[in-house]
């Protein structure tokens, strides 16, 4: 009977019907990994050299949710159709026992020609397996439109109890958090060095912090009183390491100007030149001073970094929501963010900020930023609440530790191994197993 029966002409249409919807199964299976899995950013490439798939695939990408929806109701609509005409096929040749063997059989089939080996070739080849499917993908989404609407509406409603909304177009991670993620890990798989993760990370993350987290602390600045005499003037102008250096009149918070070198250099030769020459004692700072540069500490370096361009100049004083004196910040401070520690024929050769020692530990300056060290260590102490790693000491003791005293928290022990009045000036870290 079942020679008889089951391969005849009705045998060989289902059958046909069957490997068809396997192959259409097959298909949004693949275009479903290829184009959640591509790249916006290579597809954009390919889409600028006039690839037009690459075009459609950046379209169908702007609206994640419609264009999963139609792919997933297209896929199991030819799943559950091929499953269910191998369900009759079977049932006709073997009776009862056929559901069994066609449950077998498609479970087999979907697995491996329709979902495994599709997907594994589109993961491998995400962005052309994009290009190449999205003109008939698109159609496929559009002409099911009206029913992927449907499904919308019952998807939302249904989130809407759970407290989720979602709106077309939603991304699920920002361009930031995909750059940040990629190099990440592919300074884990070894194919990004940590100098350039390093550099790529600073740039990203001038938009997220501000000038109060990098600025040099008020009690490091180097002025020049203006009721010095000119002498003095010059001689602390000249054994200075920096071009630029603020002026105060009686008291350091009275800053009433900054002082280039070169500007010194030019009025102090003007009046010590000529027959008429007045001398060095004519010289008044007043005259020579430009107008300070006050930012608040709550701006981004980013925004900073724009209006330190646009001004033409490099020289910035920070002050506080009150008006008062809290540091002063550079351009050259900014970029440093990015490309790490700059240094000249003139500057001050210093202590390195981090020692690693025999016993494991790290020693490192109080007032060294968190991000610095983190960036050193590739640890990960958390900056919220402290910018420097002796304030994070400090706000997690709740107190001001005397030298020996010892804290654990966030994995690391922490060891005060030098104090100066209030300042925590060396600090013993070793990560805890």
């Amino acid at each position: 009977m079942m020679d008889t029966f089951t391969f005849d002409l009705a045998f060989w249409l289902t059958s046909g019907g069957i490997f068809l919807l396997l192959i259409s199964s097959g298909f949004f299976s693949g275009s479903e990994t290829g184009l959640t899995a591509a790249s916006r950013g290579k597809l954009r490439n390919m889409a600028d050299k006039g690839n037009r798939g690459a075009q459609s695939a950046l379209a169908l990408k702007e609206d994640n949710e419609r264009l999963i929806g139609g792919i997933l109701l297209g896929n199991n609509l030819a799943n559950i159709l091929a499953t269910s005409l191998a369900t009759a096929m079977f049932t006709r040749a073997l009776g009862e026992g056929g559901v069994a063997v066609a449950t077998l059989v498609m479970t087999l089939l979907v697995l491996i020609f329709a979902e495994v080996l599709p997907k594994t070739y589109a993961i491998t080849n995400p962005e052309r397996v994009a290009a190449i499917a999205s003109p008939l993908v698109r159609l496929i989404v559009t002409v099911l439109s009206p029913a992927v609407a449907a499904v919308r509406l019952i998807v939302r409603a249904v989130l809407r109890l759970f407290g989720l909304r979602i709106e077309a177009g939603d991304a699920m991670l920002s361009v930031h958090e995909e750059i940040v993620g990629a190099l990440s890990i592919g300074h884990s798989e070894g194919v990004v060095e940590k100098e350039h993760r390093d550099r790529l990370l600073g740039a990203l993350d001038l938009g997220d912090r501000t000038v109060e987290e990098i600025m040099l602390h008020r009690s490091g600045i180097e002025m020049i009183d203006a009721a010095a005499s000119p002498e003095d003037i010059l001689s602390q102008a000249l054994q200075s390491s920096h071009t630029r250096l603020p002026v105060f009149q009686g008291e350091p918070e009275n800053i009433i100007g900054v002082i280039h070198a070169k500007d010194l250099l030019r009025a102090m030769d003007k009046l010590t030149r000529g027959a008429d020459a007045e001398g060095m004692a004519a010289f008044e700072i007043r005259k020579v001073v430009m107008t300070p540069y006050f930012v608040p500490e709550t701006t981004t370096l980013d925004d900073q970094m724009r209006q330190f361009l646009r001004r033409h100049t490099h020289f910035a004083l920070v002050v506080d929501e009150y008006g008062a004196l809290q540091g002063l910040i550079t351009l050259e401070d900014i970029l440093e963010e990015i490309v790490g520690e700059i240094t000249d024929e003139f500057d001050v050769n210093e202590a390195p900020e981090l020692v690693t020692e025999a016993d494991g530990n790290v020693l490192i300056d109080g007032a060294m930023t968190i991000r610095d060290f983190n960036r050193a260590t590739d640890w990960t102490l958390p900056d919220d609440e402290a910018n420097t790693v002796a304030g994070l000491v400090i706000h997690e003791a709740q107190m001001i530790p005397a030298v020996g005293q010892c804290f654990s928290f966030h994995g690391f022990r922490f060891e005060v191994a030098q104090r100066e009045q209030n300042r925590l000036t060396k600090l013993k870290i070793r990560r805890l197993n």
